[in-house]
């Protein structure tokens, strides 16, 4: 395979995975970042800190790496759906309702990452933390 043969490849997988996202904007970019800075933030708790919660000994482990991976596809797969759903009910805010939900659940893994590597949160970042945590496990 040639160098633009290659281009053109990667070039029609990412228009088609943005089409199935509903279009890259700024609410799938941001998505997207947040997914992989708490991607990172985690890999940093565990490989530097040695202190994951998911995983036996706090420390890396390619299980936990993997199955953090399936949640970030999966996050996608549930912004595709509400984008389907918007579709097929002529509305336009189910793909951006999911899509700011999802963000606020990487937002709050970003900081619990954060508190773990010993960065000094203010205290009302904490209690929401602590609120949105205590609402998530009683789920």
């Amino acid at each position: 395979m040639n160098k633009n043969m290659i281009c053109s490849a990667i070039g029609i997988i990412g228009a088609a995975i943005a089409e199935f996202l509903g279009g890259w904007d700024s609410a799938v970019i941001t998505l997207i970042i947040f997914m992989a800075v708490d991607y990172v933030s985690g890999l940093v708790v565990a490989g530097v800190f040695q202190k994951s919660p998911k995983s036996q000994n706090g420390g890396l482990e390619s299980k936990a790496g993997f199955k953090g991976l399936c949640r970030k596809c999966m996050t996608l797969i549930f912004v595709m759906v509400a984008h389907r759903l918007d579709l097929m009910l002529g509305t336009d805010y189910l793909r951006n309702a999911v899509i700011i939900g999802f963000c606020a659940n990487e937002l709050v893994s970003i900081l619990e990452n954060a508190g773990t590597m010993g960065l000094p949160l203010p205290e009302p970042i904490i209690n929401a933390v602590d609120v949105l945590k205590s609402k998530k496990e009683v789920k």
